[in-house]
């Protein structure tokens, strides 16, 4: 069950929706896709309530696979295409043409059952994004698929991305939602914990340490109670809310050499840990 559950993703944009098992993301996305219907609220696809010719627009990879275990690629994806509304022509251009970009070609007549566990992944996707999509919503795209794959598939969404898609991402690898996503939802027991631009959820969540390379460090520096070592850069760490200009000041002052200074903000994992601890 959700409650309360709001956002946007916006043309050109990439949202990352996390959250621990169980905590409604499948749901949100069921709902989102017209699949299940809400109690209350009102589900809005490009300007519009939800309706019928909206599905030709949406690209979605479910978190439960399923294809036609004996049919062959080509003929899977034409199939699929054709389900999107796409005559038969442009179906088979279509399906050729995600095949070749997803590196599948020398597999096309190959049958489903007879694919690997990253190959069928990637026919999952290419059913998924044949159509050219507005909306295309990936539910663990990366599962099962090894580096070369992951770089290949980040640069194919990126693509779609750049051509206008507006795309949900839900995935648990919280790497994958920093690198790859603009704005990020956290949904916890079925409620909206976290929802803004990546970089300004990280920023709020910062503990007011500085990441400084510089040499020679001085030993004294205005508002810092400690200082650690990590390998290519220190760690400094503020006094309460110490404003971090001073020691910019300061460092400019002694004549080292400042190769780097930054404000840390936690990882995303850390965020999503101390969050799901704190309402537990």
């Amino acid at each position: 069950m959700v409650r309360d559950v709001s956002f946007t993703v916006d043309p050109g944009y990439v949202l990352g929706m996390v959250g621990p098992n169980g905590a409604g993301k499948t749901t949100t996305i069921r709902m989102l896709l017209d699949i299940i219907q809400p109690d209350h609220g009102e589900v809005r696809l490009f300007g519009k309530p939800f309706s019928g010719g909206h599905r030709a627009m949406i690209g979605y990879l479910p978190e439960e696979r399923g294809l036609y275990r004996d049919l062959d690629v080509r003929e899977t994806l034409e199939y699929l295409g054709a389900l999107k509304g796409l005559h038969k022509a442009q179906a088979k251009r279509s399906a050729a043409e995600t095949i070749e970009r997803l590196g599948m070609h020398e597999h096309r007549s190959k049958k489903v059952k007879e694919l690997s566990r990253g190959m069928s992944q990637l026919i999952q996707v290419a059913a998924a994004i044949q159509h050219r999509p507005r909306l295309l919503v990936l539910d663990e795209p990366f599962s099962g698929l090894d580096p070369v794959n992951v770089r290949l598939l980040k640069e194919v969404l990126e693509e779609l991305r750049d051509d206008g898609a507006a795309i949900v991402l839900s995935t648990h690898q919280m790497n994958l939602v920093e690198e790859f996503c603009d704005r990020v939802l956290m949904i916890n027991d079925g409620q909206v914990v976290l929802y803004g631009h990546l970089d300004e959820v990280r920023r709020d969540f910062a503990d007011g340490s500085i990441l400084v390379d510089a040499d020679p460090l001085p030993a004294h520096l205005p508002g810092v109670v400690s200082v650690t070592d990590r390998g290519s850069h220190k760690e400094l760490v503020m006094a309460g809310a110490a404003p971090t200009g001073p020691v910019l000041r300061a460092l400019a002052e002694s004549g080292c050499h400042v190769r780097r200074f930054e404000i840390a903000s936690p990882p995303l994992e850390e965020i999503f840990v101390r969050i799901v601890r704190h309402r537990r």
